[in-house]
């Protein structure tokens, strides 16, 4: 068993810190660069402590009826709470991680293993370029969460770039991303632009004051060809701690506005957040 003591690595991409939780014996929080990255309980990996993560579990427990093994695509890795969370709800997943940090890939399979007989297949690669590489049909579920450092990478917000995952992805399969924005909301709405270009069906979630753009903050968005069950995320967001509202159909068409979907040529990163948005003492 791992002692509790923060670990410290320099890895590809930044600097990683393993913290323990002093509430929770084998709970673990990730930081790279002092931004909160992710947060895994090895004795329940069914907890998840981030909002956003929740929120995103919230729609993961739709994909299927509960308790059925899908096929999951991750894009990042950070310390796996997702992949974990999917294999402790729906035992028998096949699930694919694609971490482009290949030192915090060692780090975090090093001090938080994952289960054997996980189902979980890491792979230490860019996220589009493995993408471009997966067959057509792979997955049920994409889940984007890809940060360097606190910005999502240009290339992976791009028309192109969406039009791939909807490739991999299953006809009736679901998109789903975590990115982070403020008012005028330039880039959520380019993003929420490109996935109205490929699918039929959208749902945005995010806390009521950022999206009022009072402030910066993390919004889930979820894509299908399928139509969405947003009754059942959007109960459960509500009755958060921190609320969540989700929104869908006309609104999100009314929200994109005019913004028009990125091409690659015009790609860039996701905006940096402002000092203290995410970072922790």
């Amino acid at each position: 068993m791992n002692a509790s003591i923060p670990v410290t690595r320099t890895t590809d991409h930044g600097t990683a810190k393993l913290m323990p939780d002093v509430d929770r014996e084998r709970a673990w929080l990730l930081t790279v660069d002092g931004a909160p990255q992710s947060y895994v309980d090895l004795d329940d990996p069914r907890y998840l402590e981030f909002e956003y993560a929740r929120r995103l579990g919230y729609v993961l427990d739709t994909v299927a009826e509960a308790g059925r093994a899908v096929d999951a695509v991750h894009l990042g890795g950070g310390a796996l709470t997702l992949p974990r969370y999917l294999a402790a709800t729906r035992p028998g997943s096949r699930q694919d991680v694609v971490e482009a940090d290949r030192g915090l890939l060692e780090l975090v399979t090093e001090r938080l293993p994952l289960p054997d007989g996980s189902g979980i297949a890491l792979h230490a690669a860019d996220a589009r370029a493995w993408l471009e590489g997966a067959p057509d049909d792979h997955a049920d579920v994409l889940i984007a969460d890809v940060f360097g450092g606190s910005r999502v990478p240009a290339h992976l917000t791009t028309l192109a770039y969406v039009r791939e995952a909807e490739r991999v992805l299953r006809p009736d399969g679901l998109y789903l991303a975590n990115l982070a924005d403020a008012a005028p909301f330039a880039f959520l709405r380019s993003q929420l632009a490109a996935l109205a270009a490929v699918f039929e069906e959208l749902a945005l979630i995010a806390e009521p004051g950022v999206l009022r753009g009072r402030r910066f903050g993390n919004a889930v968005v979820v894509a299908s060809h399928r139509p969405l069950d947003t009754a059942t995320p959007a109960r459960r967001a509500a009755a958060d701690a921190f609320p969540a509202r989700v929104e869908h159909g006309a609104a999100v068409r009314e929200f994109i506005g005019a913004a028009r979907p990125v091409e690659d040529i015009d790609a860039v990163p996701s905006p940096e957040p402002p000092d203290g948005a995410f970072g922790i003492g």
